[in-house]
């Protein structure tokens, strides 16, 4: 399960970007991996994250796992329903398991196609 209109990083995060926007969360391969999700921590609106850097957790049964923000920017939006449903993410990783939407503050560079990601995954 690989949407083909997004992008991915190597850290498993998908990104849909429109109008410099970045809606961003966890994909179907790292939510299965981690189990039932039950805690999600993300960052306030109007954080400013750098590629790369840690924007929160992810608590499941099996373990915690750092989400690392795919894009430069600054969060505009976190999903709070999250806060009360964080088992969203396994149910709708790519709708309703949304985690945060970042305005892109320059290119998006350095993400992978879905073809890509299809054989990062595989050979995980």
């Amino acid at each position: 399960m690989i949407p083909s209109e997004l992008l991915y990083s190597r850290s498993h995060e998908w990104v849909k970007v429109q109008d410099q926007t970045a809606l961003t969360g966890i994909t179907f391969f790292a939510q299965e991996q981690l189990g039932d999700i039950t805690f999600v921590e993300l960052p306030q609106p109007g954080t400013d994250l750098e590629k790369g850097q840690e924007m929160g957790v992810v608590e499941s049964v099996k373990a915690a796992s750092e989400i690392y923000a795919p894009v430069s920017g600054q969060v505009v939006e976190v999903n709070h329903e999250l806060e009360n449903s964080p088992e969203l993410i396994n149910q709708d990783p790519y709708g309703r398991g949304w985690l945060v939407k970042i305005k892109v503050l320059g290119p998006v560079t350095g993400l992978i196609s879905p073809e890509e990601y299809a054989g990062l995954v595989e050979g995980d």
